[in-house]
C-alpha cells in the first residue's frame, strides 16, 4: 500500500511545494475576501450630491427655498469677468425675471456680473435681459 499526501494514515508530511501552495491559496482567499469587502464599501458609500441643479458661468446658482444665491466653484476667468462687470455689489444678487432686473437698473445683465443667471439669458449669448 502506497502512502499519499493527505492520507490520515500517512506519516509523511507534505512537501515544501505543497506547503507553499497551501499558503498561497490561503493568501488568495484573504485577498478575495478583502476585495469583496472593499467593493461592497464602495457601492454603499456613493458620493453625496447636495443638489442636481446647474451652475451659472460664475459657478453660482440661486436657492429657490431661501431666495439667496451661493457658489460652488470659482469663476473660470476672473480677469475677463472683472472687465465685463464694472458694477460690483456686495452680497448675492438675484433677479426673479427681467422686469426685476430692469427695475433695479441692472439690465442688461452680462455673464459674470452679479445677478446674471441663465433664466435671464434666453438665447445663451452671455447677455441677459437684453431687450
Amino acid at each position: 500500500m502506497s502512502k499519499e499526501w493527505g492520507d490520515p494514515k500517512s506519516s509523511t508530511s507534505p512537501s515544501a511545494s505543497q506547503q507553499l501552495l497551501e499558503r498561497l491559496f490561503g493568501m488568495l482567499s484573504i485577498l478575495a475576501i478583502l476585495a469583496i469587502i472593499v467593493s461592497a464599501a464602495m457601492l454603499i458609500a456613493s458620493p453625496a450630491w447636495g443638489h442636481g441643479g446647474g451652475l451659472a458661468a460664475d459657478g453660482c446658482h440661486n436657492d429657490r427655498k431661501t431666495g439667496t444665491r451661493h457658489c460652488h466653484r470659482a469663476a473660470n476667468n476672473s480677469s475677463q469677468q472683472t472687465a465685463q462687470a464694472p458694477r460690483q455689489q456686495s452680497g448675492p444678487v438675484y433677479y426673479r425675471n427681467c422686469d426685476a432686473a430692469r427695475a433695479a437698473g441692472a439690465a442688461p445683465v452680462r455673464r459674470g456680473q452679479p445677478g446674471y443667471a441663465r433664466h435671464l439669458d434666453r438665447d445663451n449669448d452671455g447677455v441677459g435681459c437684453e431687450n
